[in-house]
C-alpha cells in the first residue's frame, strides 16, 4: 500500500504515525494521488470573454425555452460520451453551422459529457480513463476534459454535460450551459445538494424503474437551501452553503420497463410534477423527453423514429414537450472500447449513436415542425 509521506527523510514521520492511526486506515487504499486545485486548473485553462459570454446567454437562452417565454426547441444532441476530443470539435464544427441554419427555431447544445454511470463495471468516461487503458490518470482526464469544453466554445456551441462526481464541477462547470443528474442518482441527496449550488439549469432524470416521483423530488430539493461537505476552488474541505436552484425540470428516458414518451406518458409526468411543483415553475412548464436510452432501448435507428414521432406531434402543437435529447455522433452505431488508436473515428464506444447524416435530417425536421407549430399557436 502506498501512502502520501515525506519523501524527503526516512526520519520525518508519516501523518497516519504522527496521530497514531496507522494500522487503522487506508487498508483498502493503494494510492492517493494529489490533483492541482480546481484554481490552478481554472487558471491554466481559463474562458476567454466570448467564451464566457456564450456560457452565460446559453444559460438564460435555455431557461426562457425550458419557462416558455422562447418558443423555440431546446435540443441537447452529441456524442453519448467523448472519448477523442479531436473528434468532438469535428462534431460541434458541424453542429455549429447546422445550429446557426436553424437559430429561429431550435436552441441547440452539443452533448460533451465526461462522466459514465456503470450498472457494474466498465469504462467510465474521459476523466476517470482518458486512454481507455485502465490506467485511470485522472490528473490528464481533468485538464483534457476542461481543454475539450474550451474547444467546444470556441465554435460557437454551448455545452451540455451529466454530473456523477460531486468534486469534479468545481474543473468544469463555468464551461457547461446545461448538466443533467442521470436516472441512477436521481434520487441521490448528494447529487439533489449539488444541484442546489450549480449555476445552471439541471434536468433530473425519471428513476430507472420509471419513477417520474423521483425525478419531481430530486427538483424540488434542489429548489432548497442545502449546506453539505465539499470542497472550495483551493481544493480545501469546505462546508458548502447554496441558495438552491429554481431552474430544475424533468427529463423522460424510459425505464426498464419501456418507453415513456408517449403522449399519455407526458401527460401523466406532468400531472405528477405540478402536483409537487409551483405552475411557473420549469418543470411544471414542460419536459425533456430522452430519445435514447430506454425510450429507444439504445438503438439508433428506433431512436431516429422517436425523434420523428415527437417532430409529427411538436407540429400538431402538443403541449408540455420544452426539449428533447439524441445521442449523436460523426459515425452510426458503437464499438468495443479499446486505446483510441485502435478505435473507427468518430464512433461511439458506449451506447449507440444516430449517425451525423441522419442528424442533420433530424434537426432540419424539428425546425420545421417548431415552424409548423408556431403557424397554429398564432
Amino acid at each position: 500500500m502506498t501512502r502520501l509521506h515525506s519523501l524527503d527523510s526516512a526520519d520525518v514521520p508519516r501523518w497516519e504515525d504522527q496521530v497514531g492511526i496507522d494500522r487503522i486506515v487506508n487498508r483498502r487504499v493503494m494510492e492517493l494521488d494529489p490533483l492541482p486545485s480546481p484554481a490552478e486548473v481554472l487558471g491554466k485553462y481559463a474562458l476567454n470573454p466570448e467564451q464566457r459570454e456564450l456560457v452565460a446567454s446559453s444559460r438564460d437562452a435555455i431557461n426562457d425555452c425550458l419557462y416558455g417565454r422562447d418558443d423555440r426547441l431546446l435540443v441537447i444532441v452529441g456524442p453519448c460520451s467523448v472519448h477523442d476530443p479531436r473528434a468532438a470539435f469535428e462534431y460541434a464544427e458541424r453542429l455549429a453551422a447546422v445550429s446557426h441554419e436553424l437559430r429561429n427555431d431550435l436552441l441547440i447544445v452539443m452533448r460533451v459529457y465526461f462522466e459514465k454511470p456503470r450498472t457494474t463495471i466498465g469504462w467510465k468516461g474521459l476523466i476517470n480513463d482518458p486512454d481507455i487503458d485502465g490506467s485511470h490518470n485522472i490528473r490528464k482526464g481533468l485538464i483534457l476534459a476542461r481543454k475539450t469544453l474550451l474547444g467546444v466554445l470556441e465554435r460557437g456551441v454551448p455545452a451540455a454535460t451529466e454530473f456523477l462526481e460531486p468534486t469534479s464541477p468545481q474543473y468544469i462547470a463555468d464551461a457547461v450551459s446545461w448538466g443533467a443528474i442521470g436516472a441512477r442518482n436521481t434520487e441521490s441527496q448528494v447529487h439533489r445538494q449539488l444541484a442546489s449550488g450549480l449555476s445552471m439549469p439541471i434536468g433530473f432524470k425519471n428513476a430507472t424503474d420509471g419513477s417520474v416521483k423521483a425525478a419531481s423530488n430530486g427538483c424540488y430539493a434542489a429548489e432548497q437551501r442545502h449546506t453539505f461537505f465539499g470542497v472550495d476552488h483551493q481544493g480545501r474541505a469546505c462546508a458548502v452553503e447554496t441558495l438552491g436552484n429554481p431552474d430544475c425540470h424533468v427529463v423522460l428516458r424510459g425505464s426498464i420497463h419501456g418507453p415513456n414518451y408517449d403522449e399519455d406518458s407526458v401527460r401523466n409526468a406532468l400531472t405528477t410534477i405540478r402536483e409537487m411543483l409551483p405552475e411557473d415553475s420549469a418543470a411544471a412548464h414542460g419536459l425533456i423527453i430522452d430519445c435514447s436510452h430506454g425510450n429507444s432501448g439504445k438503438d439508433e435507428i428506433e431512436q431516429a423514429r422517436v425523434v420523428r414521432n415527437l417532430a409529427q406531434r411538436l407540429a400538431q402543437n402538443e403541449q408540455g414537450i420544452s426539449g428533447l435529447m439524441m445521442e449523436s455522433f460523426l459515425v452510426a452505431g458503437n464499438q468495443p472500447e479499446a486505446p483510441l488508436d485502435d478505435l473507427v473515428y468518430g464512433q461511439s464506444i458506449t451506447d449507440r449513436c444516430i449517425g451525423w447524416e441522419e442528424t442533420d435530417a433530424l434537426l432540419h425536421e424539428l425546425a420545421q415542425a417548431v415552424r409548423a407549430r408556431r403557424k397554429l399557436r398564432k
